[in-house]
């Protein structure tokens, strides 16, 4: 009898805090830095996952996403791998501007937007639809990449959501369930024919 497939096991995380994460703004692809408290919450991170053997650690083409893995690669001796395909949702003429921003200018479409997540498109930017048809082959690509392995993605809150609701088989208008806290780890296990998440949105004090 052969013996089984081992697992793959991704890592799954978001960026650390950015520079003016408490206005609560939709960032999408603007390419905003890590604060000094992103930083370290990122060294946090990278200190709980340096004894896992990873194989390999990927992020996003943004800035905080390409800061944030060269953090968690540091202690493994790795090089962030860039996938453009991994990074946040493209918001449009809303990045920039904080939710009560948003409804003053544009009540009606604001409105539609949070009746209608994952569904009604950002104007001039990307549907949830529209970001999980780049994200989900990227992911697909990377985690058949490193069979029996372990690696990291760091990545955005959208972005992971997404890649959460392929990887266990949910409707897109459920994206909303999945906590991604800045810095936060969730982890997901492919065993051939399935994903198994064992943890989700976790921080590391």
């Amino acid at each position: 009898m052969p013996d089984p497939i081992p697992s793959t096991w991704v890592y799954l995380m978001r960026h650390g805090s950015v520079v003016g994460a408490e206005t609560r703004r939709f960032i999408g692809n603007l390419d905003v830095r890590l604060s000094p408290v992103g930083e370290a919450e990122m060294g946090r991170l990278a200190a709980r996952l340096a004894a896992v053997p990873l194989a390999a650690v990927y992020a996003s083409d943004l800035l905080r996403s390409r800061l944030s893995a060269e953090i968690i690669a540091r202690p493994h001796g790795l090089a962030p791998r860039i996938i453009p395909a991994l990074r946040e949702m493209a918001m449009g003429r809303w990045e920039g501007l904080t939710a009560d921003e948003i409804s003053a200018r544009e009540p009606d479409a604001f409105k539609a937007w949070m009746a209608r997540i994952g569904e009604f498109p950002f104007p001039e930017g990307e549907s949830v639809a529209d970001l999980l048809g780049r994200a989900w082959p990227a992911f697909e690509n990377i985690v058949g990449s490193h069979p029996g392995e372990r690696l990291a993605i760091v990545a955005h809150g959208g972005t992971n959501r997404v890649i959460l609701c392929g990887a266990l088989g949910l409707p897109l208008d459920r994206l909303l369930i999945f906590g991604q806290d800045y810095a936060a780890l969730s982890l997901l296990e492919w065993r051939t024919d399935r994903f198994v998440l064992h943890f989700l949105n976790q921080t590391t004090p």
